[in-house]
């Protein structure tokens, strides 16, 4: 294995960790999966943090971590999904940033 192998394995280990997070994250969101709250409960929580309506916020958040996550993963149309994921991460830094890095 080469240098430029191993770089291809790694991009390739990132893409698929990255990707799998973030689908994992959209399918809490719209199906309630892996303890999620699903539509319903994600939508109450972003009405509680200000995000109105909640319901839609819930399923924009929801579609762009999970459609991005997956298309990351896969190694499909990344310009977009690179979008849709840095606009959800955005969304989830701007919700989090009050209570520190580590909170």
């Amino acid at each position: 294995m080469n240098c430029y192998d191993r770089r291809d394995l790694g991009l390739l280990l990132l893409r698929l960790g990255t990707g799998g997070v973030l689908a994992a994250h959209g399918a809490q969101k719209l199906l309630g999966w892996f303890g999620g709250g699903g539509i319903e409960g994600t939508g109450r929580a972003m009405e509680a943090m200000g995000y109105e309506p909640g319901t839609t916020s819930a399923v924009m958040a929801g579609l762009a971590e999970a459609g991005g996550g997956t298309l990351l993963a896969l190694g499909l149309a990344t310009p977009a999904a690179g979008a849709a994921a840095a606009g959800a991460m955005v969304g989830a830094a701007a919700v989090h940033a009050p209570n520190g890095f580590f909170a």
